[in-house]
């Protein structure tokens, strides 16, 4: 970790995720100033995109072209977020989980499992409060309904929904296609 990343970091957390949505009457540059940050914290950053307020990611964060990070939300490990994702507010996305396969310790003494990155493709949207958890690959042009939680991989232009989320319908096919 660098300055540069160190700068961002303290810019971020002490102004830029308090300042109003992006797209309040009176946001008072919300908007550029995440998006600023953001370029200094992380090692990809595509162009025109859009951190919410109260928005949380780690270092290993990566932003496609013109894709958002929703208000309140939080990316935990290495997510990769494709060109034009659309994220809903406080969704969670989780790389790592607490480790639980012995039985002769306490589970909180047990630490974390390896991190599993989640790949989220372009063209994607993410619904209001959907969870990811660790390993799963959202592909292209898919959608993922609001409160979902998500345990598998979701197909390409895939309409997924529920807990755990299931595929209710593509995009792409007809809907009678599904049921065969």
């Amino acid at each position: 970790m660098n300055i540069a990343y160190w700068t961002g970091y303290l810019l971020y957390r002490t102004i830029g995720i308090h300042l109003p949505k992006s797209y309040a009457k009176i946001n008072l540059g919300g908007r550029s100033i995440r998006a600023f940050c953001a370029r200094l914290m992380l090692a990809k950053v595509g162009k025109h995109i859009n951190i919410e307020k109260g928005a949380r990611f780690s270092a290993s964060t990566e932003i496609g072209d013109y894709s958002g990070i929703g208000e309140n939300s939080r990316l935990y490990g290495k997510v990769v977020l494709g060109d034009y994702v659309m994220m809903g507010r406080e969704c969670f996305i989780y790389t790592y989980n607490h480790e639980t396969s012995r039985t002769d310790i306490p589970m909180q003494r047990q630490g974390s499992t390896p991190q599993r990155p989640v790949k989220i493709g372009n063209d994607v949207w993410l619904g209001s409060r959907v969870t990811i958890l660790p390993g799963v690959t959202i592909g292209d042009g898919a959608i993922v309904g609001a409160s979902s939680v998500v345990t598998k991989d979701v197909p390409p232009y895939a309409v997924a929904c529920g807990n755990p989320a299931r595929v209710v319908k593509y995009r792409n096919k007809p809907r009678d296609e599904l049921d065969q």
